[in-house]
């Protein structure tokens, strides 16, 4: 097996930010309380504080080992740190809101960021994760993969394996396997193996730890090379470090009796460094979060216990709450990845100083906020200038359109279904609705809110096979370039003004009121009768989404 010389460098000229550093470490490491000066604020290295040494390093994350957050030590050290040009202040797991409340002033008036370690992850597994994602928020991509959303380990994958021609795996430290690529034809009989087993067979690890191979792996500076030997393809691998400690490894293997190409070992190169924040997230995001995900849709679906959210997630059974659902338009998150905006979310609730779990539903995101102000005009004004925030945020970093339900103030968890209700109805009513704002409550768009839950109450509800608009619909059908039912959704929706109405459908008046006539003969509908016009609206609106989007009807000659 020979080894190629080459060390890979960090990719001078990229700086790691906050944002970029909590993405790649994630929950399961440290939460953030507040991020006053935002999450863009670059950070250069980690330091321990020392009790002895008042020194604080500006641009670093300080970890305040050993101090209480809730003394008044605590709030010293961020002002020190705030004096210091520091970006932020990492300490132990907070067991009262209080203690988290009381940072929050010092905090902004120095403007450090506050964050928590979790109780799951010891201040010595927390050097080294900061240290390693330090080094992995600032890993230049690899060609190809920029696309591929953190911690997609499948999609890594698929991205090197067409750069370098070949197959590909991505395995940890212990030889398991967390990916691999799709490229599956004529794969040789030890891959098969492998992904099969979802590891390296027991008796290729011995031989490979017999041989030197793994010490040779996680001391190389470079990938390793192995030619191809009978049935056994042509191979490559490097170790994927970050901040000096190894995560994994990636494998390629030649496929289909082809050689990899030309520039194969370059490309590994590449993907090493791209893959290691990749692997450290995948790393970090334990179960937990998915947990605490599934607690809080099991309580807002009204089917769960608050006692085992409020456990999991860290959030007090009886404080005011409220949910807010969010949706975005077609935007680059949108488009290229959909769980893009529940990420964005928890980050940013997470900066603007609230604790909420964000729970993806369907194709909008559920935000609960929990811990607001017990005074009920307080606590709604807090729930609209976080939804304003988020919409101006998301719209900002996605390119797309963001609209936010607000829901109501619910006392406590219990109630939080309810909420969720209320925000879910608002944000249908401003999808549904024209010229509406993009943050609303339930109050402020009450009318539209009413229509769509009249409608859905009569979705199912049979009506007489031979209604005007039915007999509309038929005749339009039968009659190409006929239009009847869309001028006379013009008419109605104008509250019956010709002028407005023609306008709208690019016609002369004239043709508007000929077409009137023409519908009360085809259909015998009458235009005079306000229950005629009623059931008319409401079957036309009942019928849209059978009907597809409205067309504008050619102009008539």
């Amino acid at each position: 097996m020979a080894e190629l010389r080459g060390s890979p460098d960090r990719g001078a000229g990229i700086d790691a930010t906050l944002e970029r550093l909590l993405s790649v470490v994630g929950a399961g490491a440290v939460e953030l309380l507040t991020a006053p000066a935002g999450l863009r604020t670059e950070v250069t290295d980690v330091q321990v504080l020392d009790p002895l040494e008042h020194l604080i390093r500006a641009r670093a994350l300080v970890l305040a080992v050993g101090v209480d957050p809730g003394s008044a030590h605590a709030v010293d050290v961020v002002r020190r740190a705030g004096e210091a040009g520091a970006a932020g202040v990492v300490f132990g797991p907070v067991r009262a809101e209080s203690a988290a409340r009381a940072l929050q002033p010092a905090a902004r008036e120095s403007g450090t960021a506050v964050l928590f370690r979790t109780a799951w992850c010891t201040w010595a597994q927390l050097v080294g994760v900061l240290r390693a994602g330090l080094a992995a928020a600032g890993a230049p991509p690899v060609p190809a993969a920029g696309g591929v959303r953190l911690g997609d380990l499948d999609s890594l994958a698929d991205a090197v394996a067409a750069l370098v021609g070949g197959s590909v795996t991505i395995e940890d430290t212990e030889s398991r396997v967390l990916a691999y690529s799709s490229t599956e034809e004529n794969v040789d009989e030890m891959r098969r193996l492998t992904i099969l087993g979802r590891r390296v067979p027991p008796w290729r690890v011995a031989a490979m730890r017999e041989a030197g191979f793994f010490q040779a792996l996680w001391g190389a500076d470079d990938v390793l090379h192995r030619p191809a030997r009978g049935h056994d393809p042509e191979r490559l691998v490097g170790a994927v470090r970050a901040g000096g400690e190894a995560l994994g490894s990636l494998w390629v293997a030649a496929v289909g009796g082809r050689p990899l190409s030309p520039n194969a070992a370059e490309t590994l190169r590449a993907a090493v460094r791209a893959a290691a924040p990749h692997l450290l997230h995948h790393r970090t995001h334990s179960s937990d979060d998915r947990l605490v995900e599934d607690a809080a849709r099991a309580v807002l679906e009204d089917r769960g216990s608050v006692d085992v959210l409020a456990e999991r997630a860290g959030l007090e059974v009886r404080e005011p709450c409220a949910v807010l659902a969010v949706g975005a338009g077609p935007g680059r998150a949108a488009d290229d990845d959909p769980s893009g905006l529940h990420s964005l979310l928890a980050l940013h609730c997470a900066s603007l100083g609230h604790r909420v779990v964000v729970v993806p539903a369907g194709g909008r995101t559920l935000v609960l906020v929990s811990g607001l102000d017990r005074g009920p005009g307080r606590a709604e004004a807090q729930v609209r200038r976080l939804g304003n925030a988020l919409a101006d945020r998301l719209a900002a970093a996605t390119g797309s359109t963001v609209r936010v339900g607000l829901g109501d103030v619910a006392a406590g968890l219990a109630q939080a279904s309810g909420s969720r209700r209320s925000a879910e109805r608002t944000l249908g009513a401003l999808a549904a609705g024209a010229g509406l704002p993009r943050v609303a409550r339930s109050e402020d768009v009450a009318d539209t809110v009413g229509v769509l839950q009249v409608l859905d109450a009569l979705r199912d509800l049979a009506l007489p096979p031979r209604t005007s608009v039915a007999r509309l619909r038929e005749f339009d059908a039968e009659h190409a370039g006929s239009c009847l039912v869309d001028t006379l959704r013009a008419y109605l929706d104008h509250f019956g003004d010709v002028s407005a109405a023609a306008r709208t459908l690019d016609v002369h008046p004239n043709t508007l009121r000929y077409r009137l006539r023409r519908m009360t003969e085809v259909s015998g509908l009458d235009l005079r009768s306000p229950d005629a016009r009623l059931l008319a609206q409401v079957e036309l609106r009942l019928g849209e989404a059978a009907d597809g989007p409205r067309h504008r009807p050619a102009p008539e000659t």
